[in-house]
This record gives C-alpha cells, sequence and structure tokens, in this order.
C-alpha cells in the first residue's frame, strides 16, 4: 500500500500566510486589457475559420463562386481584425499566428497573397468581379460603422461597387443591389464633397447594403 502525501504542517501554515496563492488568476487586469484579448481571440478565430476553408476547397467540399465569396470577405475581416492586434509583439499576421502557434500553413498563403486561390488560377473575369464585389460591400459597410460618413469618403467605393456589378454577368439590371446602390449614387452625387450622411441616411445605407450583399450571397449559391 503506498501512504498518502500530505503537506507537512509547516508548509501548510507558510501558504496559509500566503492568501495570493488562493486568489483566482485572472487573464486580464482592466478594461484595455480586455479588449486585447478579445482582439487577439477574434483574430485567431478569423485565421483559423480561414484555414477550414482552405481545407474544405480542397477536398471540393464547397464550390469555386462559394469559395471565392466566402474566402474575400475572410481576406477583408482579417485586415480589419488584425489592425485591432497589430503593436511591437505582432508586427505582422504571420508574427501572431507564429506566437499564438497556429497550424494553419494554408491561410498564411491565402493571406501573403491577399486573394483567393480561384483568382489566381481563373483566366476569365467571373471570379475576381466577384472578390471585388464582396471587399466593396463590406468596405463601405466598415466605413459607415466607423461613422465615416463624408460624401467624398463614400461615394468612390460606391461608384466602383456599382461599376464592378455592371461587370458580372450573374447580375441582372433589376438585381436590387444595383437598384439600391444607383439611388444612393444619385443622393450621394447630389451632395458637395465635405457633407455628411445624417444618421437616419447612415442607417438606411447599411440596410440597403446588408440586404444587397445578402442577396448577392444568394445569387452565388444558387448560380
Amino acid at each position: 500500500m503506498f501512504a498518502s502525501v500530505q503537506p507537512s504542517s509547516n508548509q501548510a501554515m507558510r501558504d496559509g500566510n500566503r492568501p495570493e496563492l488562493y486568489e483566482e488568476v485572472k487573464l486580464y487586469r482592466n478594461a484595455r486589457e480586455r479588449e486585447k484579448y478579445d482582439n487577439m481571440a477574434d483574430l485567431y478565430a478569423l485565421i483559423n475559420t480561414l484555414q477550414c476553408l482552405e481545407k474544405a476547397y480542397i477536398k471540393d467540399s464547397v464550390t469555386s463562386k462559394e469559395y471565392t465569396a466566402a474566402c474575400s470577405k475572410l481576406l477583408v475581416q482579417i485586415k480589419a481584425a488584425f489592425k485591432q492586434v497589430v503593436d511591437t509583439e505582432y508586427p505582422t499576421v504571420e508574427e501572431f499566428a507564429r506566437k499564438c502557434k497556429m497550424n494553419c500553413p494554408a491561410a498564411m498563403d491565402r493571406i501573403r497573397e491577399d486573394k483567393p486561390i480561384t483568382i489566381r488560377d481563373d483566366k476569365g473575369n467571373t471570379s475576381r468581379c466577384i472578390a471585388e464585389i464582396v471587399s466593396l460591400f463590406i468596405t463601405v459597410m466598415d466605413k459607415l460603422r466607423l461613422e465615416i460618413k463624408a460624401m467624398d469618403e463614400i461615394l468612390p467605393d460606391m461608384r466602383e461597387l456599382m461599376d464592378t456589378m455592371n461587370r458580372l454577368s450573374l447580375l441582372t439590371a433589376d438585381f436590387e443591389g444595383k437598384v439600391k446602390v444607383a439611388e444612393w449614387l444619385q443622393t450621394l452625387s447630389g451632395m458637395q464633397a465635405s457633407d455628411e450622411l445624417t444618421e437616419t441616411q447612415v442607417r438606411q445605407l447599411l440596410f440597403d447594403l446588408d440586404s444587397s450583399y445578402q442577396a448577392f450571397n444568394q445569387i452565388l449559391h444558387s448560380a
């Protein structure tokens, strides 16, 4: 039989005089540190999702169009998330992944190239247009959520979004995204460069862009 090992009475007394040994260990000490770790968790999750998407595409579990749309969106989100994390400890996304001991070589390749693999291999323009449309939808919505609402900050992206949608043959002339973007282009064109959208206009534009983006994804999935 083995005798159970108990701490000596002297050791127990010494530990009893050190209450810090029984305190809960917290990852953060204030709201700023908590936000830092939340931002790191977001970036970690996005990179991991991109890695899973790359593997799914290799296994032919998603179509090229679904992959292109999802990959383009993730690359934009990873850029935005990294801006909240970047510092001297994590100067690049690759360094962040290395220090977090992430096993994500496919995601790193995609981040370095900054475009879906379908765009690199596609000889036509369809995949490129899809990726650009996804990126522009997200870019404009992110600007609005960051309270960037001056006419000269929004109009160029909206105009490029419209031009790119017009180049994509999958989208008909009456596609709701085209109709709504055209209406907003008319509104923006009637403003001075320094004029800003009102809170009501920002809210409506976000709603119209989000619904158009969802409709765009439905077309991709049904094509």
